[in-house]
């Protein structure tokens, strides 16, 4: 057993306690709940620092546990500051517990080093990207909560698990709150990447599969939001365009590294 793999296992084991108990039906933001959490986001975290040695790790198991990483210092953050956003817990962190066992597997998945990464401009888009992924993740979570709650009651067959998730009202402010601030975080993305690709060889975009699903992305959450605004879209209609965004932006992050360091090097 690699030293990688081991690390990465043990950051996957850390997710465990706090997946368990959102799964258990234990409701509150009690003690106990807040320590598994803490718990979740530190072994991530702890193995993503572990990893860069101040250089910028380009492979798909690192995409996948800055996704974790960021993911989970969201729905911290969203716990703290909402009443109702703990209750997101049974499908954030199985997710992210699926995805951590994920890249432990695939741990050595075009795993070749890193990039030293000296722009300012480059260091602030690489931080930019990755928090609008965590909080895009956290209001995608939001919207799926929201599509059972309103499948549940629509069919009269809510169940224990349907019943722990916030209400239908909570998901759809959580969502357009979440997705509010993802869109200008994005917004800053797409500007300092042109920012950074202008300074490395003067061109302000190449239209590769990343940024082609990134402007996509952008243009249905631009699109929510207007609608929003204008007629107070929400619902069904408001989660289905997010979990699309969502998709374009998962397409462009951990799923263009899946195809180049999983699907493309396999004999």
């Amino acid at each position: 057993m690699s030293g990688n793999f081991l690390n990465g296992f043990i950051a996957f084991l850390s997710l465990i306690p706090a997946t368990i108990l959102a799964l258990s039906g234990k409701n509150g933001r009690t003690a106990l709940f807040w320590t598994t959490l803490v718990v979740a986001v530190v072994g991530p975290v702890i193995w993503v620092i572990m990893h860069s040695h101040g250089v910028w790790r380009s492979d798909f198991s690192n995409a996948l546990w800055i996704t974790i990483s960021f993911t989970l210092i969201c729905y911290g953050a969203v716990a703290v500051l909402t009443s109702q956003g703990w209750k997101l817990a049974p499908i954030i962190m199985p997710y992210m517990a699926l995805l951590a066992l994920i890249a432990a597997v695939w741990e050595n998945a075009g795993a070749g080093g890193g990039v030293s990464i000296t722009s300012p401009w480059v260091i602030f888009h690489v931080l930019v990207s990755v928090i609008t992924y965590g909080v895009v993740t956290t209001g995608a979570c939001a919207a799926l909560a929201g599509l059972l709650r309103e499948r549940a009651l629509k069919n009269k067959t809510s169940t224990a698990f349907t019943g722990r998730l916030p209400s239908m009202a909570d998901c759809d402010a959580l969502q357009i709150r979440l997705l509010s601030i993802g869109g200008i975080v994005l917004g800053l993305g797409l500007i300092t990447g042109m920012a950074a690709s202008f300074a490395n060889d003067g061109w302000l975009l190449h239209f590769d599969h990343k940024t082609i699903l990134a402007l996509l992305a952008f243009a249905i959450i631009g699109v929510l939001l207007v609608m929003h605004r204008k007629s107070g879209v929400r619902g069904r209609q408001a989660a289905r365009l997010i979990l699309a965004a969502y998709l374009l932006l998962s397409l462009a992050y951990p799923g263009v590294k899946f195809v180049t360091d999983v699907l493309m090097t396999s004999p």
